[in-house]
């Protein structure tokens, strides 16, 4: 382990250690947990010590703030803003939200014993992609929570980045700016409450990809639709001819869609349209359905085929009151790419070059605090942080991939301030 690799080891086990859960409801209350507070407040203190500016921390958690330029003596040429953003909150997936990292040094490509007290074992047979890392210096979890390198490793990122310009007057830059924002986990309702002239950027970044040399630029187009149907109770003895069972008809509803179209039929650039939670009773039934798809003509057909089918479903039963809402989540980073703006990912691409990473551009099955930026003019990429097995209890950080997605947030800083 190199001393670089040391300073982000520490300095992420230090973050992770902060627990930093998020938790879906549905945006009512934004951060949605109090304990991303002290994720952001240990942030801020850290950049007021290295110098930031306009700092804010507003009452939804985002934290902003800027790095001013430090350029060379008679430099009057304009250098772009650009932006990182990375989110406080790990996610919830019904594991502890403690988290207790550890070190396995030089990875002899066995399996690995996470927990022996509780037989929690991550093994090469279930986890093939270990074998890519033998000789490495891995952090994994103690098996009772994720890491959180999703995305406390884009944090170490930024913010070693951040001390490495402060600290070494020698390197120049344009006006860097960062964003920390809450609950992308449940939403991405942090960057839906940047203040955004707070954040006034040519472009920005995020990082928040998983395997070394990943790029992203390509994320679904994402939405919801809230089925409600309200039936007619009626006790059994006197059911005929007056009871409406709202339970059946959302049986009858969900079964109008195509069974091939959902997330476990689907991959690669395949949309979906997926009944994610029925919530029923004699009275009521809500139907929850996720809406996704790369192509923007192809998203608003589905949401088209939902609002046909509840149509039907009212047609079928004229007595029951059946409503629908649906709501744009967030949209597609290539469908906000413009000529002026490509050289964002242009960028990505000339720093993987000068640093010898092979680009392994996805089109991601998800989104990113990117997505909705992006709705909003600003062009914002992603690329990888080099975690693996993101939202697991096998999640592992390789400290050499930590290493090389800094090296890429450095050389980006130094190419866009050289033109």
């Amino acid at each position: 382990m190199n001393p670089l690799q040391e300073e982000m080891m520490h300095r992420f086990c230090r973050y992770v250690r902060i627990p930093s859960q998020s938790k879906p409801n549905g945006g009512t209350q934004v951060p949605s947990t109090e304990s991303q507070w002290d994720m952001a407040r240990t942030l801020m203190k850290e950049c007021e010590d290295m110098g930031l500016i306009d700092l804010s921390l507003s009452d939804k958690c985002v934290l902003t703030g800027r790095l001013p330029a430090h350029t060379e003596p008679g430099c009057d040429r304009k250098i772009p803003a650009i932006g990182f953003c990375a989110h406080l909150d790990t996610v919830d997936v019904d594991l502890s939200p403690v988290v207790h990292p550890q070190l396995v040094e030089h990875y002899d490509g066995s399996d690995i014993v996470l927990n022996a007290d509780k037989n929690i074992v991550m093994t090469v047979s279930d986890h093939p992609e270990l074998r890519d890392y033998v000789g490495q210096d891995l952090i994994t979890t103690d098996g009772t929570s994720v890491l959180g390198a999703d995305n406390k490793a884009a944090i170490t990122n930024v913010m070693t980045a951040l001390h490495t310009l402060t600290t070494h007057p020698g390197l120049y830059h344009g006006d860097i700016y960062v964003a920390f924002v809450p609950d992308e986990e449940c939403g991405l309702f942090g960057s839906k409450n940047m203040d955004f002239s707070k954040f006034p950027v040519d472009f920005a970044y995020t990082i928040d990809s998983c395997a070394l040399g990943e790029i992203v630029y390509e994320t679904f187009n994402a939405g919801s639709a809230t089925v409600t149907i309200h039936g007619v109770s009626a006790h059994p003895m006197s059911a005929k001819g007056n009871l409406v069972n709202p339970t059946l008809l959302a049986c009858d509803f969900i079964n109008m869609f195509d069974r091939s179209e959902t997330p476990e039929c689907t991959e690669g650039k395949e949309g979906y349209i997926w009944c994610q939670a029925v919530e029923s009773n004699q009275s009521k039934a809500v139907v929850s359905l996720n809406i996704r798809d790369h192509s923007k003509e192809k998203y608003e057909e589905k949401k088209r085929r939902i609002a046909a089918n509840v149509e039907k479903l009212k047609q079928m039963e004229p007595r029951a009151a059946i409503t629908c809402e649906m709501e744009d989540t967030y949209g597609n980073i290539a469908d906000a790419i413009t000529d002026d703006n490509h050289k964002a990912i242009d960028y990505i691409f000339d720093a993987f070059k000068e640093l010898q990473i092979q680009p392994k551009p996805i089109a991601m099955r998800g989104g990113t605090d990117g997505s909705f930026i992006s709705t909003k003019g600003i062009l914002t990429p992603n690329y990888f942080t080099g975690g693996l097995n993101f939202h697991s209890r096998y999640e592992f950080l390789p400290l050499p991939s930590l290493e090389k997605s800094y090296e890429v947030t450095m050389k980006l800083i130094d190419l866009i301030y050289k033109g």
